[in-house]
Parts: structure tokens; sequence; C-alpha cells
């Protein structure tokens, strides 16, 4: 497609958008009594208007119910959770068995690192992306520590190539053979944070499962975002959060891919609580666990409700559209973002650098040649809702929901002007 940097075409590109609709369905920030144009749903998504409705429900049926709740409100307690398993599986390529809801993100990590991180003498090493989100570094860093190993000695980082923004995929496969039969585990981002790059998780997990390692996926920035086909794939384990495409709110509930493979083995290790046992006995009181026999048997203690609702109203969204129509409206989306941004550092005389590779998502990290903290400053004052990241470098999101074409060819217009004024 032939792009133009000009309104008429950005409204002509927004008026044939079958995803149209849905960005009335968002609440937005205002900036000088406008809304702003926000690029950082890889961070917090906006709030979907029809989240409150969902949160009222649950308060109702608390204020009339009382504990009843559980079992006699419209959409019971006892099994709310459920409710999102279905649809939550379409979004990351599961069956709705592999799938449950609990907890946040690190959490969940490390309890799946207790089923999945079992080193022995000779194969303890962990591999991973250099630089990870830090959260992860410091998870992977503590689980090694536990297990009585220096991260030094145990800890295995791909690295980019000197002089490149991104990791090469036929880095992290040879990584992998040359670490081979010690190697425990392959842990990383699916898309990375930083940069935006997505990996090529399917022949990554492929490689790491051939030398005999437990091949798991940090899917924080690509839940919602990319394809992502973790049954096919034979991926082993999976966690991510829901607050940032998805569109949770802030620090909602996160969700976790367990392959079936693993459902059926009794002698698995994993910790242990009440939710996790089965469904029909856990009344009983028994001393002995009875694993369920799916995802929920990870589950510890009972769901927090009032964090599940925006998360089942978001996946409502999320089952109107599916994913297909969500990535192709992502894939122009962000083609136009791009274009604009190259249009505007021709204009301006090599301001800046987008360091994002083509296997991408939503995200463009820009790298600002003398600007600096202050063009950012410019844009956050002019109604950009962006994001800064050190040492210089501001990361654009433009999420299908809610992001117009419009949105890009107007932050291409302030961008232009904040180079110019700095």
């Amino acid at each position: 497609m032939m792009f133009e940097n000009t309104l008429a075409f950005a409204k002509k590109m927004d008026a044939h958008d079958p995803l149209r609709k849905y960005r009335g369905e968002f609440h937005f920030p205002k900036v000088n009594g406008e809304p702003v144009i926000y690029f950082t749903g890889n961070s917090l998504g906006l709030q979907p208007k029809r989240t409150q409705k969902y949160i009222d429900e649950i308060l109702s049926d608390w204020s009339e119910l009382g504990v009843e709740g559980h079992f006699h409100a419209d959409r019971s307690w006892w099994d709310y959770h459920e409710l999102l398993a279905a649809p939550l599986a379409k979004v990351v390529g599961a069956k709705p068995n592999e799938v449950s809801v609990m907890n946040t993100l690190t959490v969940n990590l490390h309890l799946l690192m207790v089923s999945f991180y079992r080193p022995t003498a000779k194969r303890f090493k962990i591999l991973c992306e250099e630089k990870a989100f830090p959260s992860d570094q410091y998870m992977l860093q503590s689980q090694v520590r536990f297990h009585g190993r220096a991260p030094e000695s145990a800890i295995v980082e791909v690295k980019k190539r000197e002089g490149e923004h991104f990791w090469r995929t036929e880095d992290v496969i040879a990584k992998i053979k040359e670490v081979g039969d010690e190697l425990a585990l392959v842990l990383i981002g699916g898309v990375n944070y930083y940069n935006g790059q997505v990996f090529d998780m399917e022949t990554i997990t492929a490689a790491g499962t051939a030398v005999g390692a437990r091949v798991g996926w940090d899917l924080a920035h690509a839940a919602g975002n990319v394809e992502v086909q973790l049954h096919d794939w034979n991926v082993d384990f999976a966690a991510w959060c829901s607050y940032k495409y998805m569109n949770s709110g802030p620090g909602n509930a996160s969700g976790v891919f367990i392959n079936e493979k693993y459902h059926a083995k009794t002698d698995i290790p994993r910790f242990e609580g009440w939710w996790g046992t089965k469904k029909e006995n856990r009344f009983l009181m028994k001393p002995e666990f009875e694993p369920m026999p799916n995802a929920d048997a990870w589950q510890l203690s009972n769901p927090p409700i009032l964090s599940l609702a925006p998360y089942l109203a978001s996946l409502d969204m999320f089952e109107e559209t599916g994913m297909a129509p969500l990535i192709k409206k992502r894939k122009k989306i962000v083609a136009y973002l791009e274009f604009i941004l190259r249009e505007m550092d021709r204009e301006t005389k090599g301001s800046f650098e987008i360091i994002t590779p083509e296997a991408r998502g939503c995200q463009l990290s820009v790298f600002l040649h003398g600007q600096g903290r202050s063009l950012f400053d410019f844009l956050m004052e002019n109604g950009v809702v962006t994001d800064w990241r050190e040492p210089n470098v501001i990361r654009l999101a433009p999420a299908p929901f809610y992001c117009s074409f419009e949105d890009m060819y107007r932050f291409g217009q302030l961008l232009k002007q904040g180079v110019s004024r700095l």
C-alpha cells in the first residue's frame, strides 16, 4: 500500500477500518481538553467503558448475596475464573484446559519454575536474552541461588551482535546447541520490552526441546499483541500479565499456560493450594491434595473476583473481534507509523532512528539523536502519551483496539514541531 502523510489520507484509512467502532469503547485521558494520542498500551492499556459494568455486577452481588455470591450470583464466583479460560486460550493459541488465571506475572513465573526448572548436577543452566526485563532477571537469579548455584555460571545470556539493536534467531539456536545437555531451561520474553522485537518462538522452542531442555515464555508484551500458538508449538509453559494489550487494569491478574502433557503427571513437583484440588472434592476438606485435571491444578487460593471482572470485560471484546483482525490492523497501523516516522526523519535530517526490527508487534522503539528527554517532555505536554527508556529511547505502541490512523498523522506533526523547537 502506498501511504500518504496527509490528514485526508489518515481519515480515509480510519473510515475503512473495520475495528473503528472500538475506539469509542475506551476512556481516553485528556490534555488541554482533548483526548490524548495514546502510545503506551505496551505498559498499561486504556480502560474499556464496559469494565465498569462488570465490576458493578460483582459489587452488587456482594451487597445483595454476601457469601452466597459464590454459588448464586449470575456469574458465580466459585467458577468465575473458568469463564476466562476459553476466550483466553484463543488469544494465546492453547486449549482451554491448558490456561488458568491467577496471581500476578512474576509470582506465576516463580511458581512455574518449581515445576519446570529442576536442575541436576549436569543439567542446570538457564538460557535467556541479554538484558531481559529486570523482573525476569531478578526472578531467574533468585531461583538459581535458591538451588545453590551462582547466577554467573548458571544463567546464559544470548547477546546481540556488535553494532546491532536486535537478536538473530540463528544466534539463539547456536547458543542452545552450544550449551547442549547442560541446558535445563529456556526462558525468554516473547516480545522484547525494549526494542519491540518478536522472537521466533516456534523455532526456539523446537531447538530447546531438541537438546532436552524445558522451554517457557514470558508473554507480557506478546499476549493480545502478536500471533501465539503455544499448544501447536509444543511450549512447556508460559505466563503473561493482563494489563498491557489486554486492557484489564493496573497490576491485574496474570494468565498461565501449562501444556496438557503435564496435567496427568501426578508426580510433577509444584507448590499446591486449596483451589488447585479437585473441584468436586474441595469442600470435603481432605488432607490429601487431588489435583484438578487441567492448568487449574497450579492455582493456590480462590481467585480475586474483583480483579477478574475487568479481565473478562476485555476478553469479551477479544471474543467479538478475534485475534486475526486485530493483528491485521496492527500490521497496517504500525507500518503507517513507521512511514510517518521516516518522513519526519527525512524532514528533520536524521534526528532519530527506529531500532525495532521487521519481526515486531505493536511497538516501534525510536532512538533519539540529540533531543533526548526534552523531546519526550514536549510530546507529553502536547497530548502524546509515550514511554521513555534510558538512555535515549521512546517506545511507541499504537494498540489496534483504540489507536487511529489520524493519531499517527497528528503525532508526526507534533514530532516535527518538537524537533524544530528543541
